[in-house]
């Protein structure tokens, strides 16, 4: 009888050993599991405030801008920004500049974390707003430099609850770090420019070459869904303007031609596949200074853009006030 408790004892505690090994193991599974999940979503957070900063300042290559998967099918990065400046007038150089930008990044969430084979789309829209505030310092003429500072808002909402939730029915692993996901954002930093002008009645020449570097941090964010970026950009823009015989408003109407290109530095330097873009576009432009003084000038143009491993079209309306 007494052999036989002994036995009795033996296969009860051999089975509470096995009871707690299994619990570790879970246990130790879904740390590791949570922090490759933290450490996932830490890349796609700094990787999203990289994107932002395509659409931080009037760009006519990122001005509207989506990046499909290779397959074609889906999109995982929509961008469209509005923005534009300009002096208060000759007399008084300030400048004065705004861009406002909607973006959608669409990473798939658990790609790549550890073993898992889970795969949980998330979806990012954010919406940035950036201001800036130069003076004008005449070389010639025709050519001015103008150093602006720049300062930028962000804010992004994400269905990163709701991936949570699927991941944890999947799992049975617990991430309250997905919980009300949000991320807020704020830039500064500044841009110099070099701007040529040459107005003449028969044609009108623009010019523009461009460094900017703004840096962008989180504030007021969810632990898990913070991060920074480094902003930073090359870009030269030319136009060129000329009367047609065709007239609008009593005005003639001027045919527009346009060329841009933007190198990438930094932080942006191959994020979506690419290190620069290029435009060319072409159009016209209303004069309606005769009708309409706040609105003086309405133009259509139609872009066609390319890069590495990337090509599109848009369609840009602008208005000179």
């Amino acid at each position: 009888m007494f052999m036989k408790s002994i036995s009795t004892l033996l296969k009860l505690l051999i089975a509470m050993s096995i009871a707690v090994q299994v619990h570790y193991a879970h246990a130790q599974a879904g740390g590791q599991f949570t922090v490759a999940a933290n450490n996932y979503l830490k890349k796609r957070t700094d990787a999203f405030m990289t994107i932002t900063g395509y659409s931080l300042t009037p760009d006519v290559t990122t001005g509207s801008l989506s990046i499909t998967d290779k397959g074609g099918e889906n999109q995982n990065l929509q961008m469209i920004s509005l923005g534009g400046g300009d002096r208060i007038s000759a007399n008084f150089p300030l400048y004065l500049e705004g861009t406002i930008a909607f973006n959608r990044y669409n990473p798939t969430f658990t790609d790549g974390i550890g073993n898992s084979s889970i795969t949980v789309p998330v979806n990012w829209n954010g919406i940035t707003g950036t201001g800036g505030i130069g003076w004008d310092f005449p070389l010639t003429d025709n050519l001015r430099i103008r150093p602006i500072a720049n300062i930028m808002l962000g804010h992004v909402e994400s269905d990163l609850s709701i991936a949570g939730r699927i991941i944890e029915n999947k799992t049975g692993v617990d991430l309250q770090f997905l919980n009300g996901g949000r991320m807020n954002a704020y830039g500064t930093g500044g841009s110099l420019m070099l701007d040529y002008e040459d107005y003449k009645p028969e044609r009108e020449y623009d010019a523009e070459l461009r460094y900017t570097n703004i840096a962008i941090n989180t504030f007021d964010s969810s632990t898990a869904v913070q991060g920074s970026a480094d902003s930073q950009s090359l870009g030269l823009w030319a136009r060129a303007r000329y009367p047609t015989r065709l007239t609008a408003l009593e005005r003639p109407v001027r045919a527009v031609f346009e060329l841009a290109h933007t190198e990438f530095l930094g932080q942006l330097r191959g994020a979506l596949g690419f290190d620069s873009l290029s435009s060319v576009g072409t159009g016209f432009e209303i004069d309606r200074s005769a009708s309409d003084p706040m609105f003086s000038r309405v133009r259509l143009v139609f872009r066609y853009q390319f890069g590495q491993n990337v090509r599109g079209t848009s369609i840009g309306l602008a208005a000179s006030f």
